[in-house]
């Protein structure tokens, strides 16, 4: 659906980086398989998200929310793929670190 970049204070808490990364798939494309567990939270925008993680090493493995209900995020990261498609959307703008630059003139950034 689309690879987005999220600076939001829980994305940036959540990584451990100053941004989060990642690619929507439509639920009805994603087969979830083995154990995870989970922790939810209202964010900055007042909307629920859902975040699930491996209980062996902590990584998340999906989320998903509330203003997005058909999909699943996935981190781009857990793909492992330096080619994987570059982010169409830039979000929680006003978040963003002063360093960091979102490149490109396709981006859809949002304050």
């Amino acid at each position: 659906m689309q690879v987005s970049v999220c600076h939001c204070l829980e994305c940036q808490r959540r990584t451990g980086s100053a941004f989060g990364v990642q690619a929507r798939f439509p639920r009805t494309a994603v087969t979830v398989e083995g154990a995870y567990r989970t922790y939810e939270r209202v964010g900055e925008g007042g909307l629920w998200a859902g975040y699930h993680f491996c209980p062996d090493c902590g990584s998340t493995v999906f989320y998903e929310n509330e203003d997005v209900p058909e999909a699943f995020a996935i981190p781009v990261g857990s793909f492992a793929d330096p080619g994987f498609p570059s982010p169409t959307r830039s979000i929680f703008e006003k978040r963003k670190h002063e360093w960091v630059t979102i490149a490109g003139d396709w981006i859809d950034r949002h304050p």
